[in-house]
């Protein structure tokens, strides 16, 4: 078929003006990407800025500022001290519970507000606008009348006073940068007392909780609350349920208290609990993954089972840049649950004088006055506490540089909360 003349004009006419429309559509979309690239460089730059601001070095450990602090007799000095390489403070994520393992994060940590949060869009601006880490309040002393508490207060102003300085000259935060939610999800809220108290596992967290319950009106009294209704219950609320005007109104005016241990005692401790005792869940999840990679010509029951992880092998998982199985809160590091350089803790109590401190704290917060922090073992009770003694038979099996790198693991909450530097 032959095209007549006027056909060809059409045709031509017809392509010619689809040719313009096309050149002129991608004209519009070039242009678009540039100032889409412009826009991404700025966002990027200025986030680079910030977190060149969080991610500041670490420095020497300067002798002094050292504060030294005994409220019961010094602990012994385990380890001889060494100069350490500079450190970053970073944030990361961490388990949600007992049975949840760490997930590896990717990207820059970054302040999100979820579906569920939608409309609380000012609550959001006043929150990220607030001055981090938040202001540092006197304790409110008035419902304490016994003056046998004069040298825990001592003690407990000495520790305030400490992880603030340290704060101010390390930490170099103006506001945070770690997903908001994350960054309060290891404190538990208790409303009629107005408590907030961040979770540390192995450093009597189980009887934290028990007396939480109790000063609630779960339950009337801390020693008739099972292991598995502290930990499965379900019955206490934590911080990063509520909206977040709930969590603004509570970090602000509530009391908010953490409790700390020896990081190498807390290290050990939790290794007898979850890998020298019968356990469901770490046995199989973390035991099979430590001895299939750590363990030379292991044995098919052990490598079925993942019980008889020895303690060397713990901590060869522990020090591994590529562990074959996520972190765990039970030794996470306390400077990665609990945020203590963003969140001001008013009370700072220490596992090694639990039973006082935390007695005094029931004290300021207007607990019953019959109600007392409870002193038994959680579970295993026949087993000696670890303390300064157990930890050392376990670290003998360790060589100089494997001490050297869980010192190293544990510098920051090491420094943070003013341990003593461990043996080596």
């Amino acid at each position: 078929m032959v095209m007549n003349p006027k056909q060809v004009f059409l045709s031509v006419l017809v392509f010619g003006v689809a040719g313009l429309l096309l050149f002129m559509y991608l004209q519009v979309w070039i242009e678009e990407q540039h100032t889409g690239r412009v826009e991404k460089k700025r966002e990027q730059k200025a986030t680079s800025v910030t977190r060149e601001k969080i991610q500041e070095h670490i420095t020497d450990q300067n002798p002094k500022f050292h504060i030294t602090e005994d409220p019961k007799g010094k602990k012994e000095n385990l380890l001889l001290n060494s100069e350490r390489p500079t450190r970053i403070l970073r944030k990361t994520s961490h388990s949600q519970g007992e049975d949840q393992t760490l997930g590896k994060t990717t990207g820059p940590p970054t302040i999100k507000l979820s579906e569920k949060h939608e409309g609380t869009r000012t609550i959001f601006k006043k929150f990220i606008e607030m001055k981090w880490p938040l202001d540092i309040r006197p304790l409110n002393k008035s419902l304490v009348k016994d003056n046998r508490w004069k040298e825990t207060d001592v003690a407990q102003e000495t520790r305030r006073s400490f992880l603030q300085e340290f704060c101010k000259k390390y930490g170099g935060v103006s506001r945070p940068q770690s997903h908001l939610f994350h960054m309060v999800s290891r404190i538990y809220v208790e409303d009629k007392h107005k408590i907030l108290y961040c979770e540390v596992p192995k450093a009597g967290c189980s009887n934290w909780k028990r007396i939480l319950m109790v000063l609630s009106g779960l339950a009337s009294s801390a020693y008739n609350i099972s292991h598995d209704a502290v930990h499965y219950g379900k019955h206490l609320k934590k911080l990063d349920s509520f909206d977040l005007k709930g969590i603004y109104t509570r970090l602000n005016t509530y009391t908010k208290a953490v409790f700390v241990r020896d990081p190498m005692e807390r290290l050990v401790s939790a290794f007898r609990d979850k890998f020298e005792h019968p356990n469901s869940y770490y046995h199989p999840v973390f035991g099979k993954a430590i001895i299939k990679k750590y363990r030379p010509n292991a044995c098919e029951e052990a490598l079925n089972n993942g019980s008889g992880v020895k303690f060397k092998e713990f901590v060869h998982y522990l020090l591994d840049s590529h562990r074959p199985v996520g972190m765990d809160i039970h030794w996470e590091k306390v400077s990665k649950l609990c945020y203590p350089c963003l969140i001001n803790y008013d009370f700072v109590g220490k596992f090694e004088t639990l039973e006082e401190d935390a007695n005094y704290f029931l004290q300021l917060v207007g607990a019953p006055k019959e109600l007392k922090f409870p002193n038994f073992k959680d579970r295993h009770s026949s087993d000696e506490r670890t303390n300064t003694q157990v930890v050392r038979q376990y670290l003998k099996d360790l060589t100089r540089t494997e001490r050297q790198l869980i010192y190293d693991f544990y510098y920051l909450d090491y420094l943070m909360f003013n341990y003593t530097t461990p043996f080596l």
